[in-house]
């Protein structure tokens, strides 16, 4: 395949002789005398390497290369110059550029330069996919479990993998969230593209707006560069938005509005920059009731679930927590060094007995922390940590044989409800799947039994 070329220079003529000469050397040449219209072509197109003058008319050579990483940081940048100087080749390469070419151009150097910015730019891609093989390969492991939960979790991975449909995961903290979306994007027909990662729980709205959308230079105090945004780099491959539940209420008609329009406006910029990724969305909260409470947008919640993944909790799959465990034994035994095989029957039941509120990551730690006591082949339940190995199940039993100590039916359904919520961590859309009623029913029932319905403790009383 031949390398792909954008020559960008505002004398035609010299961009005529150098597309002539270029493609006799078996590249593929697309000139432009205008560098606005040049950054609209590669908006368009994808080209291997980028050949720019860098003294032009409208915003020049430096400029244009801080536009391009701002836009494609993947494709490389070949400046051309009559002034030979040092300080234009620092400017240069600090701008972005790959390499720094003196005029009058010499096409044999000018050659073997963009044959070189290629074939760093193809070593680039190939290190990255390569990277994201190994993580691949190392997490998938992380969805082992036959029981019924997971099969049809794997099934529904196996279908929709290849859509290109937003997906949204749902799942309390340390069920594999992030995991699903790898090999959605790993499986899928992106796989070859990016697999860009962002928690909008973790930054500011304006960092997190400057991290999404890019930023051009001057549009804040610090903005001393332009730098693409995580959606522009994500071009051709897959945006996770981890913890969406937490996005800041004001950016969200910000990011609805660019899935709409699959464009993007950088902070400060003036022009759209069309986006070519697929949103794989995660949380924790229970969005329905985000949205019934207004702390999420109505929009952008169905523009986010146009297909659910919904993923057990470890209490749910107990059949998964000893294959787990085994599996994690053998991971950590190989790293640490140590002749740690399995689980003795004691710890196996303390396990199979506990609830896993951290679920599958609270596994994992609580079997590092294991095989790091062990001091035989078969884990101990003392080698476990004290809170597991020492857990009493905490269900309130809801009658007994004594009269006196019988309660009101409407008292047995109050501490059920509690019962179902503790277990689903406060889910008001999963509580009541489980409870069989409707959303707004449970809401009615909360109320009338004094149970806090916005409470992140479902046990909290007003």
């Amino acid at each position: 395949m031949m390398t792909r070329v954008l020559l960008v220079d505002d004398d035609a003529d010299l961009c005529e002789t150098l597309q002539a000469g270029l493609v006799r050397r078996d590249f593929s040449v697309t000139f432009r005398t205008s560098e606005r219209e040049a950054l609209a072509l590669l908006d368009q197109g994808d080209f291997d390497v980028i050949v720019t003058d860098l003294t032009m008319k409208e915003i020049g050579g430096i400029e244009l290369c801080r536009e391009v990483l701002a836009r494609r940081s993947d494709v490389p940048v070949v400046v051309l110059t009559a002034f030979g100087s040092l300080e234009s080749a620092v400017a240069a390469i600090r701008a972005g550029a790959y390499d720094f070419i003196s005029k009058p151009v010499q096409l044999d150097i000018l050659a073997i330069a963009i044959r070189r910015a290629a074939a760093h730019r193809a070593l680039r891609e190939e290190v990255k996919r390569l990277r994201l093989e190994a993580r691949e390969g190392a997490r998938f492991d992380a969805l082992l479990g036959q029981s019924p939960a997971m099969a049809e979790v794997k099934d529904r991975l196996a279908r929709v993998a290849e859509s290109e449909a937003t997906v949204l995961i749902t799942g309390e903290s340390g069920t594999g969230k992030e995991v699903v979306a790898r090999l959605l994007h790993s499986k899928g027909r992106r796989a070859d593209g990016p697999f860009v990662a962002v928690n909008c729980a973790a930054m500011p709205e304006p960092l997190l707006e400057s991290e999404l959308f890019g930023h051009v230079r001057g549009a804040f105090t610090d903005a001393k560069e332009s730098r693409p945004g995580l959606l522009a780099q994500a071009r051709g491959g897959t945006l996770f938005l981890d913890e969406v539940g937490d996005m800041p209420l004001g950016l969200q008609p910000k990011l609805l509005r660019v899935l709409q329009e699959r464009q993007v406006r950088q902070v400060g910029g003036t022009s759209e920059i069309p986006i070519d990724v697929r949103v794989v969305a995660a949380t924790n909260r229970d969005l329905e009731s985000a949205v019934e409470a207004k702390r999420f947008r109505e929009d952008l919640y169905f523009r986010l679930n146009v297909i659910h993944l919904a993923l057990p909790p470890l209490r749910s799959r107990v059949g998964d927590v000893l294959p787990l465990a085994q599996h994690f034994i053998t991971d950590v035994a190989r790293r640490d060094r140590k002749n740690v095989t399995g689980i003795a029957p004691e710890a196996a039941s303390c396990l199979v007995h506990y609830p896993w509120p951290g679920n599958v990551r609270e596994l994992q730690n609580c079997i590092e922390h294991a095989v790091a006591l062990a001091r035989y082949e078969l884990l101990a339940s003392d080698d476990l940590p004290t809170k597991i190995k020492n857990y009493q199940s905490s269900h309130v039993l809801l009658a007994a044989d004594n009269p006196t100590e019988l309660v009101p039916m409407e008292e047995v359904e109050r501490r059920y409800m509690l019962r179902v919520l503790d277990a689903v961590q406060g889910n008001k859309t999963a509580a009541a799947r489980i409870l069989g009623i409707e959303r707004k029913t449970l809401y009615r029932k909360l109320e009338r039994f004094g149970i806090d319905v916005d409470a992140d403790d479902p046990k909290a009383r007003r």
